[in-house]
């Protein structure tokens, strides 16, 4: 499974170094930048150390919307106050999901956001699964090197594992599932409950394969049940 990390609009070239040298310390090797060159700065070399391949070959995206176009599944890192309806998985859960999401997917992206403001609203909303480090609470923050080094160890564990051969099938099931329970919402005149629709959106993104499959017949059977009163 390719496993690209995705770093967006990072300010500091020392922190883009660290993160790639996080990244070649655990075993990963594929950088992605969102708008942003700062790469390209020697104080990103200088920190990288040994591991200045990884910014030699990091692509330089537009938008996050962009970078992720072509990825099956993907997880965004944000402090809890910047979403506070949201779900958030603990490093050690992102690594379960993708442990059985291998065997489904071809690739899966970790995104790491701004170092001041992290990602936006708009940008949340285009991942499948939120992630946090529990941290104490009078220091409640880590530096960009630091977070990509959580969790390129915590998913180190990945790199090792060969992903089934089958084509990637649970992809288009997610995000119709997605699209099924929204308007499933909407039919209900819930989907202004923002901290329902929230919670479900992210809690689809932990799903197992075959959970997703039932949830789909669930859902087909609940739409014919309101079709057929309708109707009546």
């Amino acid at each position: 499974m390719r496993f690209p990390l995705i770093l967006v609009s990072p300010a500091r070239p020392e922190n883009v170094g660290a993160a790639a040298r996080a990244m070649k310390t655990m075993g990963f090797s594929e950088l992605r930048i969102v708008s942003s060159d700062v790469h390209l700065d020697d104080a990103a070399r200088r920190v990288a150390h040994g591991a200045c391949e990884i910014l030699d070959n990091a692509t330089h995206w537009e938008s996050l919307a962009a970078a992720l176009k072509d990825i099956d599944f993907s997880i965004a890192t944000t402090a809890r106050s910047r979403a506070k309806f949201r779900y958030y998985a603990t490093p050690q859960q992102v690594q379960t999901v993708l442990e059985e999401k291998q065997q489904w997917i071809g690739s899966a992206a970790l995104v790491f956001g701004r170092e001041d403001s992290g990602l936006t609203n708009e940008e949340l909303e285009l991942v499948d699964l939120l992630t946090g480090v529990p941290m104490a609470g009078d220091y409640p923050s880590l530096n960009l090197g630091q977070a990509v080094m959580v969790y390129c160890y915590q998913l180190s564990a990945l790199r090792q594992v060969s992903a089934a051969a089958e084509p990637a099938a649970e992809v288009p099931q997610l995000a119709a599932l997605r699209q099924r329970a929204q308007l499933l919402l909407e039919k209900l005149d819930v989907a202004g409950d923002v901290k329902l629709a929230d919670w479900l959106q992210q809690r689809l993104g932990l799903l197992q394969q075959r959970d997703t499959a039932m949830l789909h017949r669930l859902l087909h059977d609940v739409e014919k049940k309101l079709a057929d009163k309708n109707a009546g």
